[in-house]
């Protein structure tokens, strides 16, 4: 009967400890990947959800993870006022903040990647093509949008290479993920760069 009841506390004892492992990887992943918040996107009338990156930070408060698996990510996207801003660095000027993409290859964003970058820079809010592969990341310009103005975004994802549509202009950049389909996980506004936000900075996206 010791037996019995030994054996029995061993098995609950590895179960608890199986559970706590298990909710410590899923945390992990949260954390690392978008810095997750509880707090959820509220669409409103419009569809447009507004993200917001309050002064001094980087993450958006709208960042939970949400797996995806998409083969043309489409969306539109409008900046007011607060995307003009100064660095105290004048070379982090140049620097690409984030927008809105996904993870690819069912690996971390740093590894595998795609989504839309901008800047303020030379007087015009800038618009980048935005990729990981292998760990190694390439940006390039794509084109400007006006303060106030809807702009139609999209990254279509084929076998080798991401297509990237803004308005009537587009750029075509390489993909050595091996999925057919892009999958990972949503990416979200944030800025940087080096630098924290230097105010609050507001962004709408309807998908």
């Amino acid at each position: 009967m010791k037996s019995k009841i030994v054996t029995l506390s061993l098995s609950v004892l590895l179960l608890t400890s199986c559970s706590k492992t298990i909710d410590k990887v899923v945390n992990s992943i949260t954390n690392n990947n978008t810095a997750a918040t509880t707090e959820t996107a509220t669409v409103p009338a419009d569809g447009f959800v507004q993200y917001t990156i309050k002064q001094g930070e980087q993450y958006c408060d709208k960042n939970n993870y949400v797996q995806t698996k998409y083969s043309q990510l489409s969306f539109k996207v409008k900046f007011d006022s607060s995307a003009i801003y100064q660095t105290l660095s004048a070379g982090n000027q140049k620097d690409v903040n984030k927008l809105y993409g996904f993870s690819d290859n069912n690996a971390q964003h740093h590894e595998f990647s795609a989504r839309f970058g901008w800047r303020w820079s030379d007087n015009a809010l800038r618009l980048f093509g935005y990729v990981y592969n292998d760990s190694k990341v390439s940006m390039e310009e794509i084109g400007t949008i006006k303060i106030g103005e809807e702009a139609n975004c999209a990254i279509k994802v084929n076998a080798d290479t991401y297509v990237f549509t803004l308005n009537d202009q587009t750029l075509t950049m390489p993909r050595t993920s091996t999925t057919v389909e892009a999958e990972g996980y949503k990416l979200y506004p944030y800025f940087g760069g080096d630098e924290l936000a230097p105010h609050e900075i507001h962004i709408w996206i309807k998908e």
